[in-house]
């Protein structure tokens, strides 16, 4: 054989293979900017319960180490949970779907631990702020609130890889 030929047979891998596309690789984009969204931060905001239109929104917070894409559409959610005399760090595993660049967690009938069974959540992140509805058995509301970063030793939000390489 040729050295040509014997060249080109050792390309042909890479003409057909299945390369990463655009679209694969702006989700895979995505994905990092909403795991370094999550990356310690705190959920802080108000959820509403249906039927008791007459009180205001109640506070609550979601503490969360990371979140960081396992298989398919599962993330892996490090948060830390308090509720009662609740008070623990564990790996919570959910779907997140993707509307355009925005994710969603979905959660339905799902079990947490130490909290019991039949959550069902669906929850959007855009830019700094989230929003959505919650389940629990028959109880169920709305939930809404800002994202809030780790902040540097100077007070300032930490930033995100894209950030640092951006210099913004």
């Amino acid at each position: 054989m040729s050295q040509f030929l014997l060249k080109l047979l050792a390309l042909l891998p890479l003409f057909t293979s299945n390369p990463v596309t655009p679209d694969e690789a702006a989700q895979e984009k995505r994905a990092q900017q909403f795991s370094e969204l999550m990356q310690n931060c705190t959920l802080v905001g108000s959820f509403t319960v249906d039927g008791q239109t007459a009180e205001p929104p109640k506070p609550e917070r979601y503490e969360i180490e990371s979140a960081v894409p396992a298989a398919d559409d599962l993330w892996v959610f490090t948060v830390r949970i308090k509720y009662g005399k609740l008070d623990t760090r564990l790996p919570v595993t959910v779907p997140v779907k993707w509307a355009g660049d925005t994710p969603m967690v979905t959660l339905t009938n799902a079990s947490i631990p130490g909290l019991g069974d039949g959550f069902s959540a669906r929850v959007l992140f855009y830019e700094d702020r989230y929003a959505g509805t919650w389940q629990h058995g028959p109880v169920g509301g709305h939930m809404f609130g800002k994202i809030e970063r780790a902040r540097t030793a100077a007070g300032k939000p930490e930033p995100t890889s894209e950030e640092k390489k951006t210099g913004k």
